[in-house]
């Protein structure tokens, strides 16, 4: 009876002490320079309502869906120009210049289950083999395809791809209802505020 009893009590303490599994969701904000720093300071991809985001799911792994050579005015089905890149945290936050530690950036935590990290795996190994549609104008760019993701993993409620790039033209279409979740569940967010030099996108 104890040959049974022991493996299955140190089988559950072993589960009950595994650290939480987070996504975690980053977020570069959009900004333009500050009139008085426009000789100094960069342009930015899509400006005020621009900026970045992705998915850190194993530590300093940053996932993002990114643009080929060219943009498309519309989402091609063929010669799609798309790729899903990996960045590390630094990486991430310093790709249109600068250091990391001046940008306005925001961290969602979000907690997943086994199933869900392993099912988020399987998405970006298969994304990556071969990217799932093109980056456009009018199709799909990194906050829509971060929010589709997302869904697919039952964070957030999923859309038609259609309405998906619609609905989340930019990254701050995702922001706002991943934060008010947060905020919801009481999940971890860190929010850390960019340099005085430029005008930066607001909640």
């Amino acid at each position: 009876m104890w040959r049974l009893v022991i493996p299955l009590f140190l089988f559950s303490l072993t589960t009950f002490c595994q650290p939480p599994t987070y996504l975690k969701v980053h977020f570069l904000f959009g900004s333009k320079p500050k009139r008085e720093y426009r000789d100094t300071e960069k342009k930015w991809f899509g400006g005020i309502l621009g900026g970045h985001c992705g998915i850190e799911a194993d530590s300093d792994q940053v996932v993002s869906f990114f643009r080929g050579r060219e943009v498309h005015m519309v989402a091609k089905k063929k010669n799609r120009q798309s790729r899903y890149v990996t960045h590390s945290r630094e990486r991430f936050y310093s790709m249109f210049g600068g250091s990391p530690e001046s940008k306005k950036r925001g961290i969602v935590y979000v907690p997943v289950t086994l199933e869900q990290k392993q099912k988020f795996d399987s998405i970006i190994a298969a994304y990556r083999e071969q990217t799932p549609y093109d980056y456009a104008f009018i199709g799909m760019r990194c906050g829509s395809a971060t929010y589709e993701i997302l869904a697919q993993l039952d964070v957030l409620r999923p859309y038609s791809y259609r309405r998906t790039y619609w609905k989340i033209f930019y990254p701050r279409r995702l922001r706002r209802p991943l934060y008010a979740k947060a905020k919801e569940n009481n999940w971890t967010v860190e929010q850390y505020e960019g340099s005085a030099t430029r005008k930066w996108e607001k909640d």
